[in-house]
């Protein structure tokens, strides 16, 4: 080995420690200025973020001022994902991003292609706790502001950001189109002498096309116009002690061009077999990378395509009535109150109350439902959806910024603002894969400068340009954020909306969901079901006399009846004597005759004989049905079932789901017998009943404790507890405010049905999210050693820079076509299915009950005492642990231990089969039951 083997050997080991220290050494922070209660920052967007380490105080507002002084796809979004916020910065413009940073930690923050990377360091505030182990807090930040410019204060919509966005991504797909265009031209003559020289001999090619001043002259536009971008990015980059793939192009391209240049301009001072000028290289590898980019920005363009349509759903006038005139108005300028004429076929402006009229609207846009739904008044409809054929007449409720489209349109740019876990693995590789590379490419060129064979300098120099330019950080940065932000734009079109990517991500795991009954995968409000008459009576009669008697009552099971036999066309003659027995039923006169209404108690107590209702009625509770009593002048007249009835898509949703190989289990505060009932009419085996709503969350814990991972999906309000503490929450959001919703994914439309999309959705996405880390990191673990020249020693065969662009541009675009492919993914209708015939197990709360211990109210074990009324008359009802004043109870019944209070005659029966189950002595004599 000679001095000078020793000397490069040498040299390389100081300048890969130099680099080391260079990207990896300490950085000096930008600190906030105070001015007028707010920390101000500004920050340097031009190939890095300057400065990019930031520290600020915890608990006082900060406004963090992008100064984006370059255009291009790479910079044009700042991303907080730990915080879950986003941000567009406009080309050449000052953009102003507001956060109230209320815990102390570390946040990273990047560009939207996840290449460039910052951080924001929130120091504790004076006499607050120190940040947790890991710095991290994803409550650091309340909800940000987006502002635009400064200097005027106003905020961007999502609109005008999106109509930048675009307008900015078409001007970079043009100037990109121009500079592939002028690196094909000028490169082919170049390639294609070379090319010819070395395939056909010298003799196919004339000399002068070879003359390295022709070259350098062809050339020299492509390494300084086509390849600016690169250079410019590459450098700036470089000098923020960073480095991306522009890095690595343009050190590659830079070594070459710069050898073949000086092997033109002074030959001599090289030995004659290093004099090769590698030109072709140069301006093939430029505008292959190019290309690639260009390829790649077409193909992006569509990966917005969700915000982009959110965006065109909006009406753009409406037809407003002020002062008694009907005028066409701007969206913008309706106000809350305002009245609107929404004709056959418009779309409504804003989310609204009708005042009048009845007609089908078409909310499938909103809610991915595809029937329409009808409206009348008193009925909301939803801002953007489609009035059918009637005329309506409609009062404001909300406008801007407060309807729900425009709620939806910022969840989902909250979520693809947001990080998913398996990011992790690329960001952690990322952060040290072009240093490593750069690294290697010095390592590859000693090694070959020392021991390859002759010429050894042209055969280290293409080894080293060609590690890097294979090397691909672009393909593992794009991975993930790509399909996230696919994914959650169609889970937006369907009627979800997935709040971040740690939600899209986890719900694949999913192998328990579960479903409250009441309002998700029953109706949620009681229906008649069922009409059984006596001898002498007909079902219209009694109807009839039922509904005259009930007419005066306020108890949901009578407004059940009365409705029932409304929506059968019937009309309930008028009362009188009207008069409610508590605890037991009503009494009126109707049409001249005495009629009874309400529990076998309410008929006994006069004597009636009901054995023969008491069968039936026997039979409808076992169904899971609340059956109602009737006699007329002193005969038993019937017997009436009113039923929480279960929504239409439940029974298919769920076996989707357990097609899926996903156990569900029901959770309710029924008793066991109603619970049972309705499981069995859905086809799910597992039943935890009698638990009250705040204990919900415990049994979510103990699912979780037996090592499965759990899904809960509840009405969001109700169940805020249990859908926090299960590991994706899945909120029915049937209500024009989607953004209260305490839950991990909101269905809008309030359907199961929206659970199976979102877990499919999920799988789909996390299946995309693989293949593009598989495309990424297989290609750089195989391309690198390949470019390094570890096939040489055996087969002699060594990889071409040219062949490296190529193949790394490929790289790049195998990921952001297969995540584009996403965007084909479309929701599947569920199939008509019965349920599967089961016989569900039933967990009561004794069952759930530790061995050896005595259940209590919580857990509605045996021999439990009721909980003590609240100061303000509410009460619980023992039976299934609903909360309900005591004025308005359906029925009471009177023990040694108290009185205790129902909010139905079906749980009075249940207590009345077994009242020991749910009596026990107390302290007091108020109890407290549903």
């Amino acid at each position: 080995m000679g001095a000078i083997d020793v000397v490069v050997i040498l040299a390389s080991a100081v300048l890969v420690a130099a680099l080391g220290w260079y990207f990896f050494g300490p950085r000096r922070a930008g600190a906030a200025r105070l001015e007028g209660g707010v920390q101000r920052v500004e920050v340097t967007v031009r190939g890095g973020y300057s400065p990019d380490v930031i520290k600020v105080r915890q608990g006082t507002p900060v406004e963090l001022v992008f100064d984006r002084q370059e255009a291009g796809e790479c910079t044009s979004r700042v991303v907080f994902p730990d915080l879950k916020v986003g941000a567009g910065l406009p080309a050449h413009t000052r953009t102003t991003v507001r956060l109230n940073p209320e815990r102390p930690g570390s946040f990273g923050f990047a560009c939207g292609m996840n290449m460039i990377h910052g951080t924001l360091l929130v120091e504790p505030a004076e006499g607050s706790a120190p940040p947790a182990p890991d710095g991290h807090s994803a409550t650091a930040a309340s909800a940000p502001v987006v502002g635009g410019p400064p200097s005027t204060g106003e905020e961007r919509t999502a609109a005008e950001a999106e109509a930048a966005d675009g307008a900015e991504r078409q001007t970079e797909i043009k100037d990109l189109t121009r500079r592939v265009l002028t690196g094909a031209v000028f490169t082919a003559p170049v390639l294609f002498a070379v090319m010819a020289h070395e395939l056909f001999g010298a003799d196919w090619v004339p000399g002068w096309m070879l003359n390295h001043w022709l070259q350098l002259a062809l050339i020299t536009p492509v390494m300084f116009y086509t390849g600016w971008p690169i250079h410019m990015t590459g450098w700036l980059t470089l000098r923020h002690r960073a480095a991306d793939m522009n890095s690595l192009i343009t050190l590659g391209t830079s070594a070459a061009y710069g050898y073949s240049l000086l092997v033109t301009l002074a030959p001599g001072l090289l030995p004659e077999d290093l004099r090769e000028v590698y030109y072709e290289a140069v301006g093939v590898i430029l505008t292959l990378i190019l290309l690639g980019r260009l390829l790649e920005a077409r193909a992006k363009a569509g990966t917005g395509e969700a915000i982009r349509a959110l965006l065109g759903l909006q009406a753009r006038t409406a037809r407003v009535v002020r002062d008694g005139t009907e005028s066409e108005i701007p969206i913008e300028d309706v106000v809350v109150g305002d009245e609107i004429v929404i004709r056959p076929g418009e779309k409504i402006p804003v989310d609204a109350e009708v005042l009048s009229g009845s007609s089908a609207v078409d909310e499938s846009m909103v809610t991915g439902e595809p029937i329409p739904v009808t409206k009348r008044t008193g009925d909301t409809v939803i801002g953007a959806t489609v009035n059918g054929t009637g005329s309506l007449r409609v009062r404001a409720a909300k406008v801007g910024a407060d309807t729900m489209l425009a709620q939806i349109i910022r969840l989902v740019q909250q979520a693809q603002a947001s990080k998913a876990p398996i990011q992790r693995l690329a960001d952690a590789v990322s952060a040290y894969f072009v240093p490593a590379v750069i690294a290697i490419a010095i390592g590859t060129f000693a090694v070959w400068f020392t021991l390859g064979p002759s010429p050894e300098l042209t055969l280290a120099l293409v080894s080293a340009v060609a590690v890097l330019i294979i090397a691909c950080p672009c393909a593992l940065g794009l991975a993930t954020p790509l399909s996230v932000m696919v994914g959650t734009g169609k889970g937006a079109q369907a009627g979800i909306l997935i709040r971040s990517a740690e939600a899209l991500e986890t719900a694949h795991k999913l192998d328990t969901v579960v479903l409250d009954k009441t309002g998700t995968v029953t109706e949620g409000k009681p229906v008649l079901t069922d009409v059984h008459t006596a001898e002498g009576f007909d079902e219209t009669l009694l109807l009839r006399l039922v509904a005259g008697a009930e007419a005066d009552s306020e108890h949901p099971l009578a407004q059940a009846i009365i409705t029932g036999v409304r929506d059968r066309g019937l009309r309930p003659p008028v009362a009188t004597g009207f008069d409610s027995v508590t605890g037991k039923g009503v009494q009126a006169t109707v049409d001249g005759r005495a009629v009874l209404v309400g529990t076998a108690r309410l008929l006994g107590d006069v004597g009636i004989d009901t054995t023969a209702l008491n069968l039936v009625a026997a039979d409808l509770s076992a169904e899971g049905k609340t059956p109602v009593l009737a006699a007329v002048d002193g005969c038993p007249a019937g017997v009436l079932a009113v039923a929480d009835t279960v929504k239409d898509d439940s029974v298919s949703a769920i076996a989707a789901l357990q097609r899926l190989g996903i156990d569900v289990v029901i959770i309710t505060g029924d008793n066991a017998r109603t619970a049972g009932a309705i499981a069995a009419q859905v086809g799910v085996d597992r039943v935890l009943a009698e638990v009250l709503p705040e204990h919900k969350a415990d049994e979510i814990r103990r699912l979780q404790g037996e090592g499965r991972t759990v899904g809960m999906v509840g009405d969001g309000i109700n169940d805020a507890p249990a859908l926090a503490a299960a590991d994706v929450g899945l909120a029915i959001g049937t209500g024009t405010d989607v953004a209260i919703e305490a839950a991990d994914i909101t269905l809008i439309s309030g359907s199961l049905s929206g659970v199976v999309t979102a877990i499919r959705l999920s799988r789909a996405t996390m299946r995309n999210i693989r293949q593009n880390l598989f495309f990424a990191l297989v290609y750089n673990a195989v391309g690198v050693p390949l470019a390094a020249g570890a096939l040489y020693p055996l087969w002699g065969l060594r990889l071409s820079p040219i062949i490296a662009a190529a193949a790394m541009a490929l790289s790049s675009l195998s990921v952001v076509t297969n995540a584009s492919r996403l965007r084909r993914w479309h929701t599947q209708p569920l199939p008509d299915a019965q349920p599967a015939s089961v016989q569900p197990r039933v967990e009561s709360a004794a069952d759930r009950a530790p061995a050896g211990s005595t259940a209590t109210t919580a857990d509605h074990g045996h021999h439990h005492p009721a909980s003590r009324g609240d100061g303000d008359g509410m009460v619980t009802d023992p039976v299934c642990g609903m909360r309900l004043d005591k004025a308005t109870a359906a029925e009471q019944r009177q023990s040694e231990h108290g009185t205790y209070y129902f909010c139905s005659a079906h749980c009075a029966a249940t207590f009345d089969d077994d009242p020991d189950r749910y009596t026990a002595p107390t302290s007091g004599g108020m109890h407290e039951g549903r």
